[in-house]
């Protein structure tokens, strides 16, 4: 078991954004406060706005500048934007990403290309939100799921003996997502994470409300955890004892990750990931839909810095 709550995460306030001295800050472009407010607070001699298509601004809202892509794979997106940095040193430079209006994917995708460019130590911010706009009814992507695939970077090798394999849901407000990937790995044992503490008081109810709507496509339930829904540290250490764990009776034969829920907790299962997992048959799946909304929340919350350490 590996434990990575020795890296750093603190609390900032937003005077704070300003003294950061940061050489590249990047964002998913968001007119909510909680993303759009961080940007403008942000000092940093560059910033940049990537513009998710699936969120469906208009272009006259778009800022100037703002990179924007028709590639729909999150590796295809990532990498043309990074490629367009001509010159850029990965390895001196201190570099942020705001993860908060990102889709889990390019989020996670993005750590992993920095880990590969030699990055060492990354920033992340995440703001969590004040409140969901429709409670535990709240839906962040379209009705329609069209795959349910691995993320990019996050492919494992595969297993041919699939007699204990084991999916991890880290579970979020939408069952339909949860009963996709349960439905997707059907004969896999599964465990089920939930965001506690949550994010507010009123989530962890709203979250579990969720969770149990998708019952029928999770069947028995191996196991039910929880992991705090704003730290990535404690996520990655809680899913590493977890596999430990499982393993110490009979080795998983393919190991199926799926975060779900916060930014902070995908983030986590990308750290433990990119530990523990790339010689091992395991992968990282998510449920794509064609469009998502880009914020669904009302108010801003805490403002969370982390420090990664991806060597």
């Amino acid at each position: 078991m590996t434990d990575y709550t020795y890296q750093y995460k603190v609390p900032l306030q937003t005077g704070d954004l300003s003294n950061q001295n940061w050489d590249l800050f990047i964002s998913a472009f968001s007119t909510a406060e909680r993303v759009a407010g961080v940007f403008d607070r942000v000092i940093a001699s560059r910033k940049d706005w990537l513009v998710h298509n699936e969120y469906g601004f208009e272009q006259a809202v778009i800022p100037s500048g703002a990179f924007q892509c028709n590639s729909l794979r999150e590796d295809d997106y990532i990498m043309e934007y990074f490629e367009g940095l001509d010159g850029f040193d990965y390895l001196s430079s201190r570099i942020c990403v705001d993860v908060t209006g990102f889709m889990r994917p390019h989020m996670m995708y993005i750590v992993n290309y920095l880990k590969i460019k030699g990055v060492k130590k990354l920033d992340v911010i995440y703001t969590e939100p004040g409140h969901y706009s429709s409670l535990d009814q709240t839906l962040f992507s379209s009705e329609h799921v069209y795959e349910v695939r691995q993320v990019a970077g996050y492919e494992g090798f595969s297993n041919n003996d699939t007699a204990n394999d084991f999916l991890v849901v880290a579970a979020g407000y939408e069952n339909r997502l949860i009963s996709e990937v349960a439905e997707e790995k059907e004969k896999a044992s599964k465990a089920v994470i939930l965001g506690l503490p949550s994010l507010q008081a009123d989530m962890y109810q709203q979250n579990a409300l969720r969770a149990h709507a998708a019952a029928d496509s999770l069947g028995d339930i191996k196991r039910r955890i929880f992991a705090p829904a704003n730290d990535p540290f404690a996520t990655a250490t809680i899913l590493s004892q977890l596999i430990k764990d499982e393993e110490a009776s009979q080795p998983i034969t393919n190991l199926f990750l799926s975060p779900l829920s916060t930014k902070a907790q995908a983030l986590g299962f990308s750290l433990f990931f990119l530990r523990e997992c790339l010689h091992r048959p395991a992968t990282i799946i998510y449920p794509f839909s064609r469009s998502y909304s880009p914020d669904s929340s009302s108010r801003i919350g805490r403002i969370w810095k982390y420090c990664l350490e991806l060597d």
